[in-house]
């Protein structure tokens, strides 16, 4: 039987237990790729940040509480290791809107099956937030509570994202559905 996310937190807590974070890093690395390739577009950036945010939840496995999931708290980092990188590539000149120009995940569509290399073409239409809060409540399966403690952004305000970003996203599937 498989031990829960806090038996294992608890025994890295208490022993330094390598082998319990490594189940910890096993169980929770294809959410926190699949969130930062759908957040960043490229699966090299997302796989050099999923690995900057498990050293991350390494060092800082002392500072869990418990008062959430495992899965929100290492979201919580990721996101912040995305907008790290993101204001980084902004002071380097490389804005988000080259990413709007070629949409996301391009190259690797090819090799996804139909719905999902189309949902991240469409994911382009969003705003950042919209898309970040449609990604950690759809895609890696968080709370609208989840989502809102991850982005740091009011509950009324993740709410407001996830049906806007909805609406935009139904309109581009609609659209793409009439020039079939």
């Amino acid at each position: 039987m498989a031990q829960s996310d806090d038996v294992l937190v608890s025994q890295v807590l208490a022993t330094g237990d390598r082998r319990a974070f490594s189940a910890l890093v096993d169980r929770h690395q294809r959410l926190v790729r699949g969130l930062l390739a759908r957040l960043t577009g490229n699966r090299a950036d997302a796989d050099d940040l999923a690995q900057d945010t498990f050293v991350q939840a390494w060092q800082r496995i002392a500072t869990y509480r418990g008062e959430g999931s495992f899965k929100a708290w290492l979201c919580q980092i990721a996101y912040s290791r995305f907008l790290m990188s993101a204001r980084k590539a902004r002071s380097r000149g490389r804005l988000m809107e080259g990413l709007r120009a070629d949409p996301p995940l391009l190259d690797e569509a090819a090799a996804q099956p139909g719905l999902a290399r189309d949902l991240d073409r469409a994911l382009v239409v969003l705003g950042d937030e919209e898309r970040a809060c449609i990604v950690l409540c759809f895609a890696s399966g968080l709370s609208h509570g989840e989502t809102a403690e991850v982005t740091g952004l009011p509950l009324g305000t993740v709410k407001s994202h996830i049906t806007r970003g909805r609406a935009k996203l139904k309109t581009w599937f609609d659209r793409q559905e009439s020039l079939a």
